[in-house]
């Protein structure tokens, strides 16, 4: 246990966590609620939305 020992869970940890895990329940939601259809980008690659979200994080 010693060699996590320098986690700490301060409040902008817990927060960053909360932010990304509401993020990923929302694009779940949006998923479910609003099929999506591919989209290219400039590059010319079809991308979905949990592409786009993974690039941008």
């Amino acid at each position: 246990m010693e060699s996590i020992a320098w986690m700490a869970w301060t409040l902008p940890t817990a927060v960053f966590f909360v932010l990304l895990a509401s993020t990923l329940g929302v694009m779940t939601w949006l998923a479910a609620a609003y099929p999506e259809a591919e989209r290219v980008g400039v590059l010319r690659i079809p991308t979905t939305r949990g592409d786009r979200l993974f690039v941008s994080l």
